[in-house]
């Protein structure tokens, strides 16, 4: 069973699996949960009831080997194929104190069940077909959203909006297929559109312009559901922790006059318009003789190297070259791209230390500062709107959660089309825009698992966390 081997097996074949599907910690309800063929019978010898109604809460005591109490509770069945694994699943629900669902676990066990691992009643749901890849993913994504718009849409994703645009996709490229391949193999039978007919110029000119669609919501659902790296970075007492700070609307960075305050880095996950940012503080950025001091800028030079966007926060009211600033403190000039100048401290900047030198005015159309005071907030609003924008974040309402894996397959699918089009129009061999189109949807068929293998799966639903 996937996660421990790349093998898949008939479910049925398989033991029955138990694992605790609360959170570690105390509660007052803590859930167990059971999946397999031997769920109902392991569930009556724990109650002693012979008879557990389907869908139905019974209130029941729980013995252990020597029919001594271990807990009391809820216990619920539902009899395969109608559970959310396909098999027979029963769930206990007890007091959520640790060392009672650890025993009413090891009972579990002496009865026959086996220690799930993690995501193995999700991947038995995919294997009987209860949900698909995508679905199953969203899963995972719904308990890690680390935002309402996050959460909303890994929910669209898992009641299958995502898998149905895929899936109208696939039908699309399986019409196209097998009109080109009709062209190829009857070309001279009457009601059958040659291969040079413009219907499948077309159809293919349709298929490509709904895959970039696809693959543009994809990459604002990627962006809800794993953030971007954003690191802050610049001179010491440039306000780097100020922003820090007033980002998180919170003091997590300690702020002082003393330069070489922030000695090491700091990091923290907000949410701006939706949009997760995991920050990192850094060092400020100089020469200095102390050691530890060193160690923090040698850290900060090594988060801006892997960061997706750098925010290199300067004085306004000191500085008016902020790009001879950035060659530098970087060594190189950082991609406009890549990196947004924050002039701080706006409410000490006079009229003529605000302006921007000529040098710099006349060099860089795509280096625009924005302009803040994190001291009383003015210019935060702008600064917002204006990282969502740099890194592409302008998700619709109902925007769908994706994954880099969704992306590299539709990327691949969009490649193949391309592909199609030029052996379609320029070299006009059917034959390979047949393959093509094969490759795309193969592509295609790998995000909702039609098409994918074990090893993938197994590293998918490993995952998980144990009792999902």
């Amino acid at each position: 069973m996937y996660p421990d081997s790349n093998a898949q097996q008939p479910t049925a074949d398989l033991p029955t699996i138990a694992a605790i599907a609360s959170p570690i910690g105390r509660g007052g309800v803590g859930v167990i949960r059971l999946s397999g063929s031997q769920a109902y019978q392991i569930a009556q010898q724990l109650t002693g009831r012979l008879v557990l109604r389907p869908r139905y809460a019974h209130f029941c005591r729980f013995y252990d080997a020597e029919h001594t109490i271990i807990d009391e509770g809820l216990i619920l069945y539902f009899a395969a194929p109608n559970s959310f694994t396909g098999e027979d699943v029963v769930e206990i629900q007890g007091h959520g104190g640790m060392i009672l669902q650890q025993q009413l676990l090891a009972r579990l066990f002496e009865l026959g069940a086996k220690q799930a691992a993690p995501g193995e009643f999700s991947a038995r749901a995919f294997d009987n077909d209860k949900l698909d890849l995508v679905q199953a993913e969203a899963i995972a994504d719904a308990i890690d959203a680390t935002s309402i718009a996050a959460a909303k849409s890994a929910l669209r994703s898992l009641t299958g909006e995502f898998s149905a645009k895929i899936h109208e996709l696939l039908e699309l490229l399986i019409n196209l297929r097998l009109h080109v391949e009709a062209a190829i193999d009857f070309p001279d039978e009457e009601d059958v559109d040659f291969l040079a007919d413009a219907q499948i110029a077309d159809k293919l000119a349709n298929v490509r312009a709904k895959v970039a669609e696809v693959l543009a919501t994809a990459k604002q659902g990627q962006l809800l559901r794993d953030g971007v790296s954003v690191v802050i970075a610049g001179r010491p007492n440039a306000g780097k922790s100020s922003l820090l700070n007033r980002l998180a609307g919170q003091e997590r960075a300690i702020v002082t006059d003393i330069a070489g305050t922030t000695r090491d880095i700091l990091q923290e996950t907000i949410v701006l318009n939706g949009l997760t940012l995991n920050l990192t503080d850094t060092a400020g950025l100089r020469q200095t003789d102390d050691i530890v001091e060193q160690a923090g800028i040698e850290r900060a030079k090594q988060a801006i190297e892997q960061a997706d966007l750098l925010l290199m926060v300067y004085d306004s009211s000191q500085e008016n070259d902020p790009l001879a600033l950035a060659t530098e403190l970087f060594g190189e000039l950082p991609a406009s791209k890549h990196m947004l100048m924050i002039g701080n401290k706006i409410d000490l900047a006079t009229a003529d230390n605000h302006k921007l030198s000529t040098s710099f005015a006349q060099s860089t159309d795509h280096y625009e500062p924005v302009y803040v005071s994190c001291k009383s907030g003015q210019g935060l609003d702008a600064l917002t709107t204006k990282i969502c924008d740099m890194v592409g974040f302008h998700p619709p309402e109902n925007s769908l959660i994706a994954r880099t894996r969704h992306l590299d397959a539709l990327r691949r699918t969009a490649q193949a089309l391309s592909e199609a089009d030029e052996q379609l129009h320029v070299f006009h061999a059917g034959e390979l825009v047949a393959e093509s189109l094969r490759q795309a949807q193969l592509s295609l068929a790998e995000i909702t698992g039609e098409f994918t293998a074990d090893d993938l799966l197994g590293k998918i639903f490993g995952s998980f966390c144990i009792g999902k």
